[in-house]
């Protein structure tokens, strides 16, 4: 059985164009067959390269789109920096790096990884960028002060990735990313991924990429994860759900997830009340300190934490194994990112839950978000 599901993998993602020495980097890694975003992206990717756009949830397959066709391409004889990704958070561009990092493991030439970001030490991150380098992973913010340290070139970039480009914009780097596309003006495509495309996104297509770029799109419908299980309970108010999530704590023994709430200070407030209730608990928000924020980090993946309670952009690149739950304890804003909460868990093809904590006034969302991911939320009657 497991020697059929290997050539099933192999035959699929052959036809995609991928070398066979990746794909065993894939099925090390339970990449175990293309994900939409993947099929339509990377033979174009592979065959042409020239400027491209990906519509695109988070939790949909994006890294494997544009990282396969960027270690495929990667000339292993130069030692020069070939291409350049670009993503919002310190989180992503490590998960992003690792991930290519584990795919290309089993290439016949060695394919340098190097990510780049706030929150190191920037001496340390130009020692590494001393060594050979093909492709580097850098959040904008860092990738300008290396640069006005000239301590990074990019003349030899020949492809720039944006990953989750709409969460570039909204955290303010769009001056930076002007200022990164100008730089490498006239000898490099772009490789666009994002969920929207808002008009400050756009200003940017039409400013630096071809008007006959390449597009595709994966509709938010068809990417929800069908490992996880969704539920729901209905509360009274708010007190109500604190009550409800502790009950529903207490049935998890030293069981891991993440709670998720939309503000900050929902966040610490939340927190707060579950360690008082000798829960160990910690929140991650937007205002953290980076090194606050890498503490909180090492203590939930060593799981000296249990619970973490996080707003949505904290989460963002939050990559942690055998996560049992997600709780919504106030449900999101935006459709995608009910996507991304869910995601966190349900990994690897173990199964996951997902519950959402509602009030009366909060049902007519949750249908909303029941109907456009054409997903089942099954209501949990308390004992």
């Amino acid at each position: 059985m497991y020697f059929i599901l290997i050539l099933k993998i192999l035959s699929t993602f052959s036809e995609l164009g991928v070398t066979e020495a990746l794909i065993k980097g894939l099925i090390e890694n339970n990449i175990v067959n293309p994900t939409e975003i993947q099929e339509k992206s990377i033979p174009f990717l592979l065959k042409e390269g020239t400027d491209f756009i990906g519509q695109a949830q988070t939790g949909t397959g994006k890294t494997a789109a544009f990282g396969l066709p960027l270690l495929q391409a990667a000339d292993t004889s130069s030692d020069k920096i070939q291409a350049l990704v670009l993503c919002p958070t310190r989180e992503l561009g490590q998960q992003i790096a690792k991930q290519l990092f584990r795919i290309a493991r089993y290439n016949p030439s060695r394919i340098f990884v190097e990510a780049v970001y706030g929150g190191e030490h920037i001496e340390i991150q130009i020692r590494k960028l001393d060594r050979p380098t093909h492709i580097v992973v850098a959040t904008p913010g860092r990738l300008i002060d290396l640069l006005e340290r000239k301590a990074i070139s990019l003349k030899d970039v020949k492809t720039i990735v944006l990953d989750e480009a709409d969460e570039m914009l909204s955290m303010g780097f769009k001056d930076n990313i002007d200022t990164i596309l100008k730089q490498t003006n006239g000898h490099r495509n772009i490789w666009l991924f994002s969920a929207t495309i808002p008009e400050s996104l756009s200003e940017i297509i039409r400013s630096y990429m071809d008007e006959d770029a390449y597009k595709v799109h994966v509709d938010v419908k068809n990417v929800v994860n069908r490992d996880i299980e969704h539920q729901y309970v209905q509360c009274i108010d708010t007190k109500d759900k604190l009550n409800t999530l502790l009950e529903f704590l207490r049935t998890q023994g030293k069981g891991r997830g993440i709670v998720f709430c939309k503000t900050k200070d929902g966040t610490q407030s939340l927190a707060k009340q579950l360690i008082a209730r000798n829960h160990l608990a910690e929140a991650i928000h937007g205002d953290l300190q980076q090194r606050d924020r890498e503490k909180v980090m090492r203590a939930f993946k060593n799981e000296k934490v249990q619970i973490l309670v996080a707003t949505d952009m904290a989460a963002r690149g939050i990559d942690v194994e055998n996560l049992q739950y997600v709780i919504h304890y106030q449900l999101p804003e935006q459709l995608e990112y009910y996507t991304h909460r869910s995601g966190r868990t349900g990994r690897a093809g173990k199964k996951g839950l997902s519950i959402s904590l509602v009030t009366s006034s909060e049902m007519g969302r949750l249908k909303t978000i029941e109907s456009e991911l054409k997903i089942s939320i099954q209501k949990i009657r308390r004992g």
